[in-house]
């Protein structure tokens, strides 16, 4: 199989686990560990799609790709996303999506209070996402998910 059959395939099965763990499972739980899992799981749908999208354009000629993966985005944001339909604030929602994932990593600590993720910097600078934001993202990466089934099938 191909390799971005592969990450598509995974990517469906990323979405899935991630929307029953938002939808079904925290509201029974109520775990807030749930919350950054979620988080996690989404971001990685969502590579795994651009990941497809940028190994399918490749082989069909369509784009170059490089070792550095910035610039693989770049040619992503610019290249594929027109010609998958992924609007702006779709790109917009990604970009916040893997922002704050990265500063997850990089925190010294972080919380959660009130269904709220709070991650503090390390200067001690809060940042917060609410649950309804990571509902959001998910809305986005079952979006790019379709697209990108729909353009590559």
């Amino acid at each position: 199989m191909e390799k971005f059959l592969e990450n598509l395939t995974t990517a469906e099965k990323t979405i899935r686990a991630a929307d029953h763990m938002i939808y079904v499972t925290f509201p029974l739980i109520k775990d807030k560990r749930l919350l950054f899992k979620i988080l996690h799981e989404t971001k990685n749908a969502i590579a795994l799609c651009i990941n497809s999208i940028l190994q399918y354009e490749y082989l069909y000629k369509r784009i170059k790709l490089y070792k550095d993966s910035g610039l693989n985005f770049k040619i992503f944001v610019e290249k594929c996303v027109p010609r998958y339909g992924i609007t702006k604030e779709e790109m917009n929602l990604i970009l916040e999506l893997f922002d704050f994932v990265e500063k997850h990593k990089e925190s010294p600590f972080e919380f959660v209070k009130d269904e709220k993720i709070v991650i503090l910097s390390s200067s001690l600078r809060p940042r917060t996402i609410t649950i309804e934001k990571i509902k959001e993202f998910m809305t986005v990466a079952k979006s790019i998910f379709k697209k990108t089934r729909e353009t590559i099938k």
